[in-house]
């Protein structure tokens, strides 16, 4: 008997006679993943090893700007826009209406009794009529949205003028803006090292299965059933780097944690929670998507 007569034989038996053989198919479509795996043999350590040690560059930037963000949240937040008020302009009544800027997140009235107050305490000054004007203190939540706030609080005329730490502002965003970017390009580079590894190492398995495949086809076998274990085989080394390359992250996340402590601030809300899902979805999605790609380049089902 042929080795093509002995698939085909192989293959007919485990074919599904009806609907009610969906947990057969489901089986059998695991098994094949299974049995894929096993084929490639030695390169999974290769192939696993090396998706782990991608996904630990990348778990280990993507916790450093979660981190960064963090850090510059907590000094935007400390950030004060001051407007000191015309004589005579209600300050109660004008904090009220700042209020409602949006992202404004609250505004203190400071007195210019109590102003004068302080600086005396602090400087040595003639006795002379108090030149202070009443300040109101304004806080936002986004350093991002600083300078919209400050273009609605000039719009009233009864602000005399603005004083902020402006060149402190533009470095704040500036941190912002290369966090954000540093975790899409890291993002990017991830995506294109683990799709370009699983495509070759699933090219490999299509072209050891190629006579197979062929007789699945010309048995009728639908396109799915061809695809879905190549696309679990991908999954499974994206699954199994990430969760190798938790191991070190670990060490990360503890290193970080530290630090943020040092500079007391907070760690990052449900940070190692967000950390160790991202990346158990970033190698089953990125595993997945290269297993696919690669069917559609080297298989035509």
């Amino acid at each position: 008997m042929s080795r093509k007569q002995a698939l085909k034989n192989q293959f007919k038996e485990y074919m599904p006679k009806d609907w009610l053989a969906d947990i057969r198919i489901v089986y059998r479509i695991c098994m094949e993943a299974v049995n894929d795996i096993k084929r490639t043999g030695f390169m999974n350590i290769v192939i696993i090893t090396t998706m782990a040690a991608i996904l630990s560059i990348f778990g280990a930037l993507f916790r450093s700007t979660l981190s960064l963000a963090q850090f510059a949240n907590e000094l935007g937040s400390i950030l004060e826009v001051s407007a000191y008020l015309k004589n005579g302009a209600p300050a109660p009544e004008m904090a009220q209406q700042f209020s409602r800027i949006d992202h404004v997140i609250n505004v203190r009235v400071i007195p210019k009794e109590q102003s004068w107050k302080d600086m005396r305490k602090q400087m040595d000054l003639p006795r002379i009529s108090n030149p202070l004007p009443d300040t109101l203190r304004i806080k936002v939540d986004d350093i991002n949205y600083i300078d919209n706030v400050i273009v609605q609080v000039k719009k009233d005329p009864r602000v005399e003028s603005i004083n902020y730490a402006e060149a402190f502002a533009k470095k704040l965003q500036l941190i912002t803006h290369v966090v954000n970017t540093t975790t899409i390009i890291v993002t990017l580079i991830v995506a294109m090292l683990t799709i370009t590894i699983i495509n070759n190492t699933i090219q490999l398995v299509i072209q050891s299965r190629k006579d197979e495949i062929e007789i699945m086809r010309l048995m009728g076998v639908s396109n799915w059933y061809i695809r879905i274990p190549l696309v679990l085989q991908g999954a499974f080394y994206g699954l199994a780097g990430a969760l190798i390359a938790l191991i070190p992250l670990h060490f990360v996340q503890v290193s970080l944690a530290k630090v943020n402590s040092f500079f007391l601030i907070p760690t990052p809300l449900m940070g190692e929670a967000m950390i160790v899902g991202t990346l158990l979805g970033v190698g089953i999605l990125f595993g997945a998507l290269g297993s696919l790609l690669s069917i559609k380049k080297h298989l035509q089902v």
